[in-house]
């Protein structure tokens, strides 16, 4: 696995669904004060933030970038008045198009108004303008750096699968970034490892202090898109251990966005806000930036109406049909400012809520999560009142943490991460991953169509041969599997050794439903008879996944990392 230990400088990258940035920090500052970053201020309109939209406006060539962000956003919303913007790609909120999806190297992702690019070069030019904007901030305070001397590190979502993280590694290679001086890192551990530096707990002498060794907690990571949630356990010297699989799904702040938009699609009609969005987007982004805000400081407790400023050209239409929907009693519209009782924009985070609730106390049901003491919410979703004050009330028992700037802890953690990779001691897979074989063939019981002849005899092709299961807790940097496999055909000069990966148990064949092939190693063999062995191992290298084969009789070492782009 790539490490940062020895790098003068780490980098990181926070490529959220919602919100993106980058943040950085020098070893020699890091070895005095691990939380001491750099990060950029960005700035739109009236809006000074520590991260930026996650958008990104593409000239119309579909190869050069214009600008992203804020930036992209105002200039868009320009094109958008002179009509020119059909021309151009215009991508926001595109992040979630990797959960679960089949990728390779084609995929195709629409832009705002359904005009497709390649996946990996929408990706690529987002993660190679943050590249290039935070080096030009690090060159103002030390000149001459060799790149080489920088190690990356990209944060992805805990409950993405390997080809998702994969093809988040290709495309910033293909942004410039050497793999070797790549790391992955998961968003809820590189949040957990800046919170256990936090003092988080009141000792019997009034002194606030860190999480203790022993500690178990649930990390509530709420984004914008996903929601990861995992279990967590403080080792000897601050090291983390993950009890219980990285769970979670697509309830992130992005559900609630989506519940105020059909909101108002009901009191407008949907063809009626459509045509606003292309016609008025800029008054469109401000609509969402004010809903933005109300979403992280309204409080569920409250006994005033929340107040959103409706755009000038929809007043007219929101107000004629206020008063004839189902709504008419909690909401109205004063002028510019639709008025709502606390209780209908509660039902906006309904869903979303509902989901996380469920799925943390199912969660805490499990015998891995018995000891468990605290709820740590990172993730710019826990900045509101509303899931904050459900999380305290469903959970009275636990001790609720959230840190200061919830959103910056997993960009801040990921820097940590990159300078200290092996603070993570253990994890839990989350699929069972196996290898397709030639097996013996059992007659009346195996398929007569995986009957395959060899000479090594009649085989049964296709057999899922499992080499680790789900909930398998997983050694960083140590070989999960190792075995010998016999080679089936006397003159055969290579083994294509094929990895799968399901969440089904007793899954029999590669072929059977739910059964995904994640990727290969091609190894060459030498010699001939069928008394030739190849060794086939796995290691979990960190958060990403090494298939290992070698032939035994030369000790020639195939490997490569898994993705699904061989």
């Amino acid at each position: 696995m790539a490490t940062g230990g020895d790098r003068l400088l780490v980098a990181a990258i926070d490529f959220g669904t919602t919100y993106s940035g980058w943040a950085f920090s020098f070893k020699h500052d890091f070895d005095t004060n691990p939380s001491k970053v750099s990060m950029k201020t960005w700035t739109g309109n009236q809006l000074v933030s520590l991260k930026a939209p996650t958008c990104l406006l593409i000239k119309p060539d579909g190869k050069t970038m214009y600008s992203f962000g804020f930036d992209a956003e105002t200039k868009y919303s320009e094109l958008s008045q002179t009509k020119e913007h059909k021309k151009w790609y215009y991508f926001r909120r595109f992040k979630m198009n990797l959960w679960k999806k089949p990728l390779h190297g084609d995929t195709m992702l629409d832009d705002e108004t359904g005009k497709s690019l390649r996946a990996l070069t929408v990706f690529s030019l987002c993660i190679r303008y943050m590249v290039e904007d935070m080096t030009a901030m690090y060159k103002q305070q030390v000149s001459g750096m060799d790149p080489k001397n920088i190690h990356w590190v990209l944060t992805v979502p805990a409950i993405w699968d390997d080809a998702a993280k994969q093809f988040m590694r290709h495309a910033a290679e293909e942004a410039g970034i050497s793999g070797s001086n790549l790391s992955i890192a998961l968003e809820p551990e590189a949040a957990s490892i800046y919170c256990r530096q936090l003092p988080v707990h009141v000792d019997e002498q009034g002194r606030f202090s860190r999480f203790q060794t022993g500690t178990k907690y649930v990390v509530l990571d709420a984004g914008g898109g996903t929601i990861d949630i995992t279990v967590h356990e403080i080792c000897d010297g601050g090291h983390l251990k993950e009890l219980y699989k990285a769970t979670g799904g697509a309830w992130g702040g992005t559900v609630v966005d989506n519940a105020f938009l059909d909101f108002i699609e009901t009191l407008i009609g949907k063809d009626m806000l459509m045509r606003f969005k292309e016609e008025n987007m800029e008054d469109f982004i401000d609509f969402l930036r004010d809903f933005e805000l109300k979403k992280r400081a309204s409080e569920s407790t409250r006994k005033e109406n929340v107040t959103i400023k409706i755009p000038f050209d929809l007043i007219e239409l929101v107000n004629s049909k206020v008063k004839s929907s189902p709504y008419n009693k909690q909401v109205t519209l004063a002028g510019d400012k639709l008025r709502m009782d606390i209780s209908v924009f509660r039902l906006f985070f309904k869903e979303s809520i509902d989901n996380i609730v469920m799925h943390v106390k199912d969660l805490l049901g499990n015998s891995e999560a018995s000891g468990v003491e605290a709820i740590l919410m990172v993730g710019g979703y826990s900045e509101s009142p509303i899931l904050k004050e459900t999380i305290q009330k469903e959970f009275p028992r636990m001790n609720i943490i959230i840190p200061p700037e919830p959103s910056l802890a997993i960009l801040t953690g990921a820097v940590i991460f990159g300078h200290c990779p092996h603070l993570i001691e253990q994890r839990v897979s989350k699929f069972i991953y196996g290898v397709k074989l030639k097996r013996e063939f059992v007659k009346g019981r195996d398929p007569k169509e995986k009957r395959i002849k060899t000479d090594a005899g009649i085989r049964c092709d296709d057999h899922f041969h499992i080499m680790v299961q789900s909930g398998e807790p997983l050694s960083i940097d140590d070989y999960q599997f190792e075995e010998r496999f016999p080679i089936s055909f006397i003159y055969q000069k290579f083994v294509k050794v094929e990895l799968y990966t399901t969440t089904i148990k007793h899954v029999k064949f590669v072929t059977d439903k739910g059964c995904k092939r994640i990727g290969s190693v091609t190894v060459p063999v030498s010699g001939r008879g069928i008394d030739r062995r190849v060794i086939i191992r796995l290691k979990f290298g960190g958060t990403e996944l090494r298939l290992e084969c070698e032939e035994e009789d030369t000790g020639l070492i195939t490997s490569k990392f898994i993705d699904s782009f061989d």
